[in-house]
């Protein structure tokens, strides 16, 4: 096997930071430091402490922040449970609370993804990137909620924070009792002294300011974890099931009017004109406002806002993208061309040579717009005044929130203060803008009166920046019962390119998610080249469920399975034998033992595998499924996922399955499709997700192997689209290449 392969050898850049020759700027350890001083003390009461930015405490309350948003991935809860757990805090005792915009959040889990190396290389080199990239995360602040990054940003700090926290608390109680410290222990959020007296981390709060946190402290052993690594009940749980939970589109506030808006449905353009006459009448509404890109009804609930939205009469700019779904093929097909290269990211041993050396395998795939379509449509709260505007509003990204709502009506960033919520579901959905410009331009218009705005669910639909369109052009060879050469062009629109470009940042670079599925290849192919082109001119996209893995790993992994059967192998051995990471070899045979594996099943049913890493976490999947007289049957699923340490086992679980549903309703069911400008699908019913009677069996198996802890959030979506197409390809013999799969089968 050759020398894993790296983007480049001596020179990468990101942000604005060059790193050459493989010099870092400091330790990877002791770049974890907070990047800036504590929000937490600003405006802080003297009654009350603050040890570091995740904990404060006063004589009432005490608070753990969670700086990662939660879109229902359950980060809510598990951040604050690390806290926590070297805290001593049992649930119920503590409220959580999101981290405001500050540097000092920064995200350190992006460092791995920034760094140009695959995930399981631990080479000196590969260290020294990623130190590199966490010194720029730090000196940058970066503060956001992605890329399957919160444990792996959080697992260290935040239990860190708690130790800080507990050990400062046992110095307050010792200079309050004349005990030793060595003398104290904490449980329940108290402080034991030997003969069993207890003092409250509340009433230690006074006293615990006036001195300086304990930074010098040691994290407990795993042995004498209560919390992480068993399974927990989410905090959020409850409050779900009961109706409890307050998500951002729940707020209410005193005097608050109602917005709803019709915006052009040819994204990105400005609205011509507009008759308002009819919606003036209707039941409820108060005022309608011009937008730069449509109107807004003010009203006296949201249903009048929206219903009189309905009826206003626009006419719009046209689109700059084609107008006609058609087109948007057509210029994929037209982008494999050396001008609209972004990267060839391998080029191992002599592709063209090994192509003519053996039997040419030839395939084209294509992955639609898919749109992210939370249950919760976007929302939001916002008043401006002479000073600022004030924000309530569930988003990934903080700094940006204060950056766009301020551009939006000529103030700067620092005069926005923002509060996240939590969220129903995001996707991806929530790190673009739209709701907080509109809803920035409204509120300014009706200055000292807080404005609730809440998209209708088309017009969810409608302004949504979908998942990347993307087509890949595969051809292979294979000879004597091996793969020889594998041949891999995908031409994409760039979703992370025109996410940056949305918050103001043009990059010149080509978008790393489109290398994700095909650079990351970890099978022993000799000759084995991949490249991406990017494509312009068509509809805005942006960042989905696990991103350029979405599609490319469905890509790839059904050409694998495709140069495999050609070669006469069976699908799972040959991927064992192939695969050159040992974690990486243990995770599918351990999916293959799940499913106890013996070749193919017959009378109609089949299996199929696949096996994607993305964000660093590693994943294979096995699909059954039966041809039946009305359709294919999704009969079962099994899943093994290594991230390198399982902090809440329930919540791993659930999270995997939510990604298998996720995932193969996705690649059953969806896409956006283009007409006249504007997406075609408004609502659920022409964007169909699993329906419960599909949805199969789900087994999850998690391994700890790696030598690092990993994310899960987006990871399990990749590998299930190209399973199902390979099981199906099993049962029937039918190869389908484009999602989604209803296009040329039916499911039951």
């Amino acid at each position: 096997m050759g020398e894993m392969p790296r983007l480049s050898r001596r020179t990468f850049v990101f942000g604005s930071v060059a790193v050459a020759g493989g010099v870092a700027f400091g330790s990877y350890g002791r770049a974890q430091e907070a990047a800036a001083p504590n929000p937490l003390a600003v405006g802080l009461d003297p009654q009350s402490v603050t040890f570091n930015p995740w904990v404060e405490i006063s004589p009432d309350k005490i608070v753990l922040i969670a700086q990662h948003a939660d879109k229902g991935q359950g980060v809510g809860s598990i951040q604050t449970m690390m806290i926590a757990e070297e805290l001593d805090l049992e649930p119920g005792q503590f409220e959580v609370r999101f981290a405001g915009p500050s540097p000092a959040y920064y995200n350190t889990g992006f460092a791995h993804e920034l760094a140009p190396f695959m995930a399981p290389d631990q080479s000196p080199e590969a260290e020294k990137a990623r130190a590199a990239a966490l010194e720029w995360l730090k000196q940058s602040g970066l503060q956001m909620t992605g890329g399957s990054s919160t444990i792996p940003d959080t697992y260290d700090k935040l239990r860190m924070a708690g130790a800080v926290a507990r050990e400062t608390l046992k110095a307050a109680a010792a200079k309050r009792s004349g005990v030793a410290v060595a003398d104290l222990k904490t449980e329940a959020g108290n402080v034991i002294l030997p003969d069993g007296t207890k003092i409250a981390y509340a009433a230690l709060s006074a006293e615990a300011a006036q001195i300086p946190p304990v930074t010098d402290v040691s994290l407990r052993d795993p042995q004498q974890w209560r919390l992480i690594g068993k399974p927990m009940e989410r905090l959020d749980i409850r409050p779900k099931v009961t109706g409890e939970m307050k998500f951002g589109i729940d707020r209410t506030m005193d005097g608050m009017v109602y917005a709803a808006v019709q915006l052009n449905p040819n994204k990105g353009q400005p609205i011509k004109s507009y008759d308002a006459g009819k919606a003036e009448k209707m039941p409820g509404v108060q005022k309608i406002l011009k937008i730069s890109n449509g109107i807004a009804v003010i009203a006296t609930n949201s249903w009048y806002a929206m219903k009189a939205a309905e009826q206003v009469e626009c006419a719009w700019e046209p689109s700059k993208y084609p107008a006609e779904q058609a087109e948007h093929w057509k210029t994929l097909g037209a982008s494999f061309d050396p001008k609209f290269l972004g990267k060839q990211w391998r080029n191992d041993g002599d592709v063209e040579a090994g192509l003519k050396d053996g039997t040419l395998v030839e395939a084209e795939y294509r992955a639609p717009y898919v749109a992210h379509a939370p249950l919760e449509p976007l929302s939001g709260i916002g008043i401006v005044t002479d000073q600022g505007m004030e924000i309530w509003v569930g988003h990934q990204s903080p700094q940006a929130v204060q950056q766009i709502a301020a551009k939006a009506i000529g103030i700067k960033p620092e005069q926005v203060t923002f509060h996240n919520e939590w969220m129903g579901g995001s996707f991806g959905h929530r790190l673009e803008f739209e709701n907080v410009r509109v809803l920035a331009e409204i509120a300014n218009q009706l200055k000292g009166t807080p404005v609730k705005l809440i998209f209708s669910r088309e017009q969810d639909f409608l302004q949504d920046i979908p998942r990347q369109i993307a087509m890949g052009r595969y051809r292979g060879s294979v000879k004597d019962g091996k793969i020889v050469a594998a041949d891999v062009q995908v031409a994409s629109t760039t979703p992370f390119k025109g996410l940056l470009e949305r918050m103001g940042t043009v990059s010149k670079d080509p978008d790393t998610q489109l290398a994700v599925g095909i650079w990351n290849v970890y099978y022993d192919i000799p000759n084995y080249r991949s490249a991406s082109y990017e494509v312009q001119g068509l509809s805005p996209v942006t960042t989905w469920r696990s991103v350029g893995a979405s599609a490319n790993g469905f890509f790839t992994e059904s050409f694998i399975d495709e140069l495999i059967h050609a070669a006469g192998l069976d699908p799972l051995k040959a991927r064992i034998d192939l695969c050159k990471i040992p974690i990486y070899r243990k995770l599918l045979e351990t999916v293959g033992e799940m499913a106890d594996w013996k070749g193919p099943l017959g009378n109609g049913k089949g299996r199929g595998v696949a096996f994607v890493e993305s964000f660093g976490t590693a994943v294979a999947e096995i699909v059954e499924v039966t041809m039946t007289d009305a359709g294919i049957k999704i009969d079962k699923v099994w899943v093994a996922a290594d991230v390198g340490k399982i902090v809440d086992p329930v919540n791993f679980e659930n999270n995997v399955q939510g990604s298998i549903v996720w995932g193969l309703g996705h690649a059953m069911n969806c896409e956006l499709t283009y007409a006249n400008g504007a997406v075609q699908q408004t609502n659920y019913n022409h964007h169909e997700g699993m329906r419960m009677y599909q949805c199969p069996v789900i087994e999850v198996r998690g391994l700890e192997n790696d030598y690092t802890v990993r994310g899960l959030g987006e990871p399990p979506v990749p590998p299930a689209a190209p399973a199902l197409a390979n099981a199906i390809f099993a049962a029937t013999g039918k190869r389908i290449r484009e999602m989604p799969f209803n296009k040329f089968i039916d499911f039951v």
